[in-house]
This record gives C-alpha cells, sequence and structure tokens, in this order.
C-alpha cells in the first residue's frame, strides 16, 4: 500500500505545465485511425474503465452496465469464470470497443466527449508505479511522459490543446491509484463459481450488481 499511497503523492504533485511542455516537444493530433479502438491480431480491445465512468456512459446511452462494460478478462478462465480486478470496456463481435464505427473510412468514437480518462489520454502514459497499463507498446519517454504507438505521434499541436491534454492525463494519474487503493481496501477473497468483479466499490457481479 506504502507504493500506491507514494504513487498518488507524486501523482499530486505533477506539474501541468511541464507536461504540456512534454507533450508539446512529442507532438500529437489523432488521425482517427481507429488503432487505439479495435481488436489487434485477433485480441479483443480491452481499455479499463472505472465504475463512475461506466455511469456517465450509461447516463450518456441510456444502456445497462453490461452492454458499457465487461469484465476484465485478465485472471479469468476460458468460461469467464473466477476473480478479476476492474472493467473493460465492451466490445462488439469483431473485439472492437462498442462505441467505435467507421466514418467515412475513418474512426469515429460515438461517445467521444464521455470516453474514459485512458481513452483521453492517448497515446499518453506517466511513470508513476503503471497503476493500469496503456495500450500499445511505449516508442518514447520525455521524463516521466511515456509515449505509446500511435499514428498521430510527431504531428503538431497546439499549446492549449497539449495544456488540456495535460490537465487531463494528471487527473487520471491521480485517479488510477485512488482507485487501486480503494480496491485493495475493500477486497475480500471470494470462492468464485461463476464470474466476480473487485473495483473500488468491492464485489460485483458481471452485470455491474453488488455480489
Amino acid at each position: 500500500m506504502d507504493s500506491l499511497a507514494d504513487e498518488l503523492a507524486a501523482a499530486r504533485d505533477l506539474d501541468v505545465d511541464e507536461l504540456a511542455a512534454a507533450i508539446r516537444s512529442v507532438g500529437f493530433e489523432c488521425t482517427r485511425c481507429g488503432a487505439c479502438c479495435t481488436a489487434d491480431d485477433g485480441q479483443a480491445h480491452t481499455a479499463t474503465v472505472f465504475p463512475d465512468e461506466i455511469r456517465t456512459l450509461q447516463a450518456v446511452t441510456g444502456r445497462q452496465w453490461p452492454a458499457v462494460a465487461r469484465p476484465m478478462p485478465f485472471g479469468l478462465d476460458d468460461d469467464g469464470r473466477g476473480e478479476t480486478f476492474e472493467w473493460a470496456l465492451q466490445v462488439d463481435e469483431s473485439g472492437d470497443c462498442t462505441f467505435y464505427e467507421e466514418d467515412a473510412e475513418t474512426g469515429r468514437c460515438t461517445v467521444h466527449d464521455s470516453r474514459p480518462f485512458i481513452c483521453r489520454t492517448y497515446p499518453f502514459s506517466l511513470d508513476m508505479g503503471e497503476t493500469v497499463d496503456a495500450p500499445g507498446p511505449v516508442v518514447e519517454r520525455v521524463g516521466d511522459l511515456s509515449v505509446h504507438e500511435c499514428p498521430g505521434i510527431g504531428r503538431d499541436i497546439t499549446e492549449s490543446a497539449a495544456r488540456e491534454l495535460a490537465k487531463t492525463l494528471k487527473r487520471r494519474t491521480i485517479v488510477e491509484p485512488e482507485e487501486a487503493i480503494d480496491v485493495c481496501d475493500s477486497y475480500e477473497p471470494v470462492a468464485a463459481e461463476s464470474t466476480v468483479v473487485h473495483d473500488s466499490e468491492g464485489a460485483k457481479r458481471a452485470d455491474g450488481t453488488p455480489l
């Protein structure tokens, strides 16, 4: 727990101006290629989404919990049984994010204004302990800033856009250890004959209802 507490303290101390300068030095503009929203080599898209973010997406879309998020597959057996931690955005039959669609030969997020932190900040993450991994391999590092594989890297970004992205990235880097600490505090092992998801609010069934 000390390492998570240290991670949280370090995240709160992050300097937004320094983050923005690092982002500008790398450069980024979304090309709407869809690579970060779609299945990769047969592996279904996996993006972490937290309970509050799920409820936001529910409110925006009118969907039930299972149509927004699925149990994070790591730790589950081939039948989807067992204990796992946190949730992943739901996917369609092809393994793409359920909120992704093709639009005039480019990708489009249908919940763009309400998308989770991990989507808002891609292709960037911060090495504060990597509480939640970002998709895609790291291709560059600028101080604590990790840059993940993305065709949009190296494109011009305005100072205001870089600062807004830096603010969101700092907020994400605070929320992740907060969530992890709450998971640790509420975790109790369960003899799971079905699927049990442990998140910051306790143990839940696969449909998001409390166990």
